[in-house]
């Protein structure tokens, strides 16, 4: 029995946008299996690592939220007013770098805690039986349940201006399948690989490792979508 169009529309969508991110994606895993192969087998590199775990076990959830903050929020605001703007700041990149903060801020944190609770639950091994069971924890719970529908809502409620009555239109399960399920299986396609990696590292790598990789990803994105930006004003103008 061939699937519904309705059951269609959504696949296509995410396996689009997972194409369209292929490069960045890749890009990014091969930096974060770079990034353990050196943890592993490149004795030079061990004082960065030292000095990244110290700071992450001295600050805790503050380490979290600031790197966030930085890689989800300040790096894409600042490449994209210093190349595509040319040093000119405007009130919507003030708009942006708010927004970004707050939501990068406590999604730092939120990854903290789940990577703090997949710990007590599976242990800090890279052994490979915990290593899977963390990944798909995170990939087939978290990121389906609370992470894109997190990001999608409001990213969409801060489009629709942040009005009330907006609000309940994001929890239907039609906006979950038109919306939502597209950038989660986009998420899927770039993020499976780094995930693996991040939780084959020491707990306290983890996430100086995951901001490593969101501020390559971000940055990556952002180049990506305002290119594919700008190509469209040429098209246009043409």
């Amino acid at each position: 029995m061939p699937p519904s169009s309705s059951l269609e529309a959504p696949w296509r969508a995410g396996l689009r946008a997972a194409r369209a991110n292929l490069l960045p994606g890749f890009l990014v895993q091969a930096a974060m299996v770079g990034t353990v192969l050196a943890y592993y087998f490149l004795p030079a590199s061990r004082p960065v690592f030292d000095a990244l775990a110290e700071a992450k076990g001295r600050w805790g959830y503050a380490y979290s939220a600031l790197s966030g903050v930085l890689a989800g929020a300040v790096a894409p605001e600042l490449l994209r007013i210093l190349v595509f703007q040319r040093g000119r700041a405007t009130r919507r990149n003030l708009g942006n770098l708010i927004f970004a903060t707050a939501f990068w801020g406590w999604s730092g944190m939120q990854v903290d805690f789940l990577y703090r609770m997949q710990a007590t639950w599976f242990g800090d091994g890279a052994e490979a039986a915990t290593v899977v069971k963390k990944v798909l924890v995170d990939m087939l719970l978290y990121c389906p349940l609370i992470a894109a529908p997190m990001a999608v809502i409001l990213y969409d409620w801060r489009e629709a201006g942040f009005r009330r009555s907006a609000l309940p239109g994001f929890f239907t399960p039609g906006f979950y399948r038109r919306s939502i399920l597209p950038a989660l299986i986009a998420n899927w396609g770039v993020w499976l690989p780094i995930v693996v990696a991040l939780y084959s590292l020491p707990g306290l790598l983890q996430i100086p490792l995951y901001a490593l990789a969101l501020s390559l990803w971000v940055i990556l994105f952002t180049w990506m979508s305002d290119q594919r930006t700008r190509e469209a004003v040429r098209r246009g103008s043409v």
